[in-house]
């Protein structure tokens, strides 16, 4: 590699750890609590999901970590991926990844933070909350700026960028702890049992039956939390940029799961103790968030409740930006993308260029989200097939997006998690030292694979379609890279 294309180190153990928690943190802390409930109606299971997922992650991040310093180069799991299993394997991640997972999780992330922000400006109107004060194409305009503005502070700068993310995941960490201890302040000082939590509301449990529990939905219900939770590898991709990686990268994987972790927890007991598990359900205008602080807060809970959504996706969405373009940039180099997507800026020293692209098929995919929003397509009949390109009803536009980005990006970031076993091989204990190793080894990253295997096939009983395009969609990245290879 030439040694001016080398990403400058400038990333600490605070501010890794600060991207690990900083961009997975974004809507589905505050909203995923109610398709779990509707999934899951005892609270005993709906925190089980929360703690298996959790857990899932913390023996993926133990093994992960193992490999990420094994590899240490710009890409994350497309560099995992290629060196474990070839450059296919790196190719197939990098086409899920850059045209729907990241760049469909950045709009998602962008579109909330307009809404949140259109939800204070209603809050703030003389005429009531229940006026529209941006029109639909006002807030997609929002929404394409604040994705092109992050777009810009990162191309300006990875310590810059750093920096942000620090800043805005600290705000948001604080304003978890806000929500988690909000009912036991309500205690001791709400004169209204409905604004007090109570351990009542947590009934039932535990199923009165074990054999009725519909583990199907349990299974779909741990693919939201999976959403949640989304995001915990994002250090890879800045491996090559971390300071001391042999020691701060496992720190700070472990460090970021572990606090989210006890965040995830804690902010899920207090919407119990506040909501019973079946009015969870039930939420269809509101966030859980939104009405868990509506009850203790009134009126003032709306804000805070919107403020805290709009920026914990800011953190998440500007830690994407920050990570997302170092896919494009490793590709380029390798001659799997165009290689002017591998060029530094010659002043900033980042991938603007690649910052650019990513940022620039985002804010298309919100732009055809919106329009889709608002029209009507025909239904297409093919023999005995009807093809219906319309979004589905009830169902929020870049919600459809994520449910089908989850298939794609579980089963890679499993293959990922699963590469040790190949390192392990490559660089036996006895002959390679490294300054960290997986403990429990083969057992831990092996209890992973197999939970994930097991998950993903669930897909494919509880969200049929959304495993099926995700498979359909790779198997034409295939083909793509057929034709690539054969021009090399």
């Amino acid at each position: 590699m030439n040694p001016t294309n080398q990403l400058p180190r400038v990333l600490g153990y605070t501010t890794a750890t600060a991207i690990v928690v900083g961009t997975v943190i974004g809507s589905g802390v505050f909203k995923k609590a109610t398709p779990v409930a509707a999934a899951v109606p005892e609270f005993g299971l709906a925190m089980f999901a929360w703690v298996l997922v959790g857990f899932l992650t913390l023996l993926g991040a133990l093994a992960l970590s193992e490999v990420a310093v094994i590899v240490g180069k710009v890409g994350g799991n497309y560099a995992i991926l290629r060196d474990a299993y070839g450059r296919w394997a790196g190719f197939l991640w990098g086409w899920v990844e850059f045209w729907i997972i990241r760049s469909g999780s950045i709009a998602a992330l962008a579109t909330i933070f307009a809404e949140s922000f259109h939800d204070i400006l209603k809050q703030l109107h003389r005429d009531g909350p229940n006026v529209e004060v941006l029109s639909h194409w006002a807030r997609t305009a929002v929404t394409g700026i604040v994705i092109g503005v992050l777009a810009l502070v990162n191309a300006r700068g990875t310590r810059l960028g750093a920096g942000v993310q620090l800043i805005v995941t600290t705000v948001k960490v604080l304003s978890l702890i806000g929500i988690a201890l909000l009912p036991f302040i309500a205690y001791a000082f709400a004169s209204s049992p409905e604004a007090r939590p109570s351990t009542a509301r947590l009934d039932p449990i535990w199923p009165s039956d074990w054999g009725a529990v519909n583990w199907v939905a349990f299974g779909g219900a741990l693919v939201g939390v999976f959403w949640a939770y989304h995001g915990w590898m994002n250090i890879a991709p800045v491996a090559e940029e971390v300071k001391n990686p042999q020691r701060n990268i496992p720190l700070a994987l472990l460090s970021g799961v572990g606090i989210l972790i006890v965040l995830y927890l804690s902010v899920n007991l207090a919407y119990y103790l506040l909501i019973p598990g079946s009015e969870i359900a039930g939420l269809k205008k509101t966030t859980v968030a939104g009405e868990f602080s509506l009850r203790i807060l009134g009126a003032t809970g709306l804000m805070f409740a919107s403020t805290a959504i709009m920026i914990s996706v800011f953190g998440s969405l500007n830690g994407n930006l920050l990570v997302g373009p170092r896919l494009l940039f490793a590709m380029g180099q390798d001659g799997l993308a165009p290689r002017a997507l591998s060029k530094l800026h010659p002043r900033y020293q980042t991938p603007a260029l690649a910052e650019l692209v990513l940022a620039g098929w985002s804010i298309l995919m919100v732009v055809v989200v919106a329009i889709l929003t608002i029209s009507r397509l025909p239904t297409i009949e093919l023999a005995n097939l009807t093809l219906d390109l319309n979004l589905p009803e009830g169902k929020a536009p870049f919600d459809v997006i994520t449910d089908f980005a989850m298939f794609g990006a579980l089963s890679f970031e499993t293959l990922a998690v699963a590469s040790i076993f190949v390192f392990r091989r490559r660089y036996p204990v006895s002959n390679v030292e490294l300054p960290y190793r997986c403990p429990l080894y083969p057992v831990l990253p092996a209890m992973y694979v197999a939970a994930l295997a097991a998950v993903l096939f669930n897909m494919f009983n509880s969200q049929r379609a959304e495993a099926l395009t995700g498979v359909g969609f790779i198997l034409v990245g295939a083909m793509v890279y057929l034709v690539i290879s054969r021009k090399r």
